[in-house]
């Protein structure tokens, strides 16, 4: 039955990362316009509670990987499992990533600096590289179109101190995005990357915390909170619209762009009063 301006009937959709926080959000976005989801994710019992509310929400039909996206040999791999499973890609989000263990570029040694970046840059660009291959093959098979999309943060603009490689993938794959836009656009496949602000993702939920833990998250929570016009934190349910839009053939002119969801945190000076 169709849904509507950004009904996902028939599409597939990859996300990385896809059985909690922002990718979960994403991924429910597409599953209520009754898309098909694929999620890589390594922990198993995470990724069938996901997939189970995926479901019920109303996608038509979601299978789990366990896929190591620091491997691009497990990359492939895992997208001939996926082919072989849906036989198609239409939106790939790649949202698997870390934060840095950093605290300042002064301490920052090569034994961090490479394994985040073996995430949250080599492992994207590699996903959305083979998902932008399957894509130009259906393409010359007379289906144009597709989605790629990135996961970045407002590190892709802002100077922060300390984390200086996790900023550099975030920056580092914006760019890789506007060249695959640029490149990929003769298929009709179009390029872009998301920009969240302060996210509550669930992660370490409050009966997972201590009391202690539980006061400063809420101090972190007012701190961000008083810094954005829209006075609140992020949520996941924030990305189900952006999730369904860039999935949609409603975003098919879309493209090149970095999308801010950060309840205009970026436009919003920190000397503002």
């Amino acid at each position: 039955m169709a849904k509507g301006l950004f009904d996902c009937t028939g599409k597939v959709t990859l996300v990385t990362g896809g059985n909690g926080g922002i990718g979960l959000g994403f991924a429910m976005g597409v599953a209520k316009m009754g898309g098909d989801i694929a999620i890589w994710a390594r922990n198993a019992d995470k990724n069938e509670a996901a997939a189970a509310a995926l479901r019920a929400a109303g996608a038509g039909r979601v299978e789990t990987y366990q896929v190591d996206v620091a491997s691009e040999e497990a990359i492939v791999d895992g997208y001939a499992k996926l082919l072989a499973d849906f036989g198609r890609i239409d939106c790939v989000f790649t949202n698997s990533g870390r934060a840095s263990r950093s605290r300042s570029v002064l301490t920052l040694d090569s034994t961090e600096w490479h394994d985040l970046l073996a995430v949250n840059l080599h492992g994207a660009f590699f996903t959305l590289r083979e998902g932008a291959k399957a894509m130009v093959a259906r393409a010359e098979a007379g289906e144009p179109g597709g989605s790629l999309v990135y996961c970045g943060s407002l590190s892709m603009f802002h100077g922060i101190a300390g984390i200086n490689n996790y900023a550099a993938s975030k920056g580092g794959m914006g760019a890789a995005v506007r060249g695959m836009a640029a490149e990929l656009g003769k298929y009709e496949i179009r390029a872009n990357s998301i920009a969240p602000g302060y996210i509550k993702t669930g992660i370490g939920g409050d009966g997972e915390m201590s009391e202690e833990m539980k006061a400063r998250m809420a101090a972190v929570d007012a701190h961000f909170s008083a810094k954005t016009p829209i006075h609140r934190p992020g949520a996941i349910e924030d990305f189900e619209g952006i999730g369904a839009y860039l999935a949609s053939d409603a975003s098919r002119y879309h493209s090149g762009d970095t999308i801010v969801i950060d309840g205009g945190s970026l436009v919003y000076p920190p000397y503002a009063f």
